[in-house]
């Protein structure tokens, strides 16, 4: 699924938004620390804010990460004026006062408008989302940030909790690639997923990364698997089996289940708590399988590593088969079941 595919799902700027956050490549996590300030200053509802005030948000959430993972892959070597040298060397003075020095302060002025904030609206191999969340004006110290009307109705509005949920995610996510290297074991294995804590796990680390319902719910334009409608705020929210876990036990016990694993990321869903009581152990309906299916190819479209951990779950999905389409996939997992 491309994005233009995930678009035309809901053409609207929160698919806008999510193609931004979720589906654009990350060589550094700028773009999540911009996301986090626009968020924070669209839900203030003020339409202009200087170009120092959002910088100051953004260096001082990039900071708080700095502190606890790297935020540019560690093969990267980067030069004096890197602006995350300029953090790194900042950090313990700023996390100590709340507020970026003036030197980083001058450095994220400098930097945001000919790097992060050009490419925000960017997607790999395509030009720019449907919409726009801010516009830069003005030239010198006087440069102002304007937000768009989309952005404050977004920070706004009732999914806003979520949105910012899932970038936070999506940071982890990025964060935990960084340090464990993608290239090697996250290529090599993907992640994981604990029951005990429903939250993704690095294998390499094994260290949490973050929550499953965060990391995939965007990826399902915020909408319960089973029923197709919004995951409203302070609703109940499961994870749910698509093809119900009972399969695996109901085959095991007689010892002829060769079927893929039940419990991986690929068959783990967002959905309401009573649309998964209700369903039970019954298999999915056609319309599920199809949300499932265009759900996975979009995490296929993601970066590292949940794109890398759904690719492996296709590549051993049917022995001696090559890689199936995921609609191909879940078809034979329904005929199995």
């Amino acid at each position: 699924m491309s994005g233009r595919d995930f678009y035309a799902q809901d053409s609207s700027a929160r698919a806008s938004w999510r193609l931004a956050v979720l589906m654009g490549a990350n060589s550094r996590t700028y773009k999540f620390a911009l996301g986090q300030a626009l968020l924070e200053f669209g839900w203030t509802g003020r339409e202009e804010i200087s170009l120092a005030e959002l910088a100051a948000a953004y260096s001082l959430g990039l900071v708080q990460h700095l502190a606890q993972d790297p935020q540019a892959p560690q093969t990267v070597e980067l030069g004096e004026k890197d602006f995350l040298t300029v953090a790194e060397q900042e950090r313990a003075v700023t996390l100590e006062a709340g507020w970026p020095t003036e030197r980083l302060l001058a450095a994220a002025v400098r930097s945001m408008p000919m790097m992060v904030m050009q490419k925000f609206h960017n997607l790999r191999g395509e030009t720019a989302v449907a919409h726009t969340f801010y516009e830069l004006v003005g030239t010198g110290r006087q440069r102002v940030v304007r937000l768009t009307p989309d952005l404050l109705r977004l920070a706004q509005s009732e999914q806003a909790a979520s949105l910012a949920a899932e970038l936070g995610a999506r940071w982890s996510i990025v964060e935990s690639s960084f340090a464990a290297g993608v290239g090697r074991s996250l290529v090599e294995e993907g992640v994981t997923v604990d029951w005990d804590t429903l939250k993704i796990t690095d294998k390499r680390r094994r260290r949490s990364v973050t929550g499953i319902v965060d990391a995939a719910v965007g990826f399902q334009h915020g909408r319960c698997l089973i029923c197709g409608d919004v995951l409203g705020p302070g609703e109940a929210i499961a994870v749910d089996h698509v093809f119900p876990f009972s399969l695996m036990r109901r085959f095991d016990s007689v010892g002829s289940w060769h079927g893929p694993d039940l419990d991986a990321l690929w068959n783990l869903a967002p959905a309401h708590a009573t649309c998964n009581g209700a369903k039970s152990d019954r298999l999915p309906t056609p319309a599920q399988l199809a949300r499932l299916a265009a759900r996975n190819d979009a995490i296929m479209h993601s970066p590292h590593p949940l794109r890398r951990t759904l690719q492996l779950s296709l590549k051993h999905a049917l022995p001696g088969q090559k890689a199936p389409s995921w609609t191909e996939f879940l078809g034979a997992v329904q005929t199995a079941g």
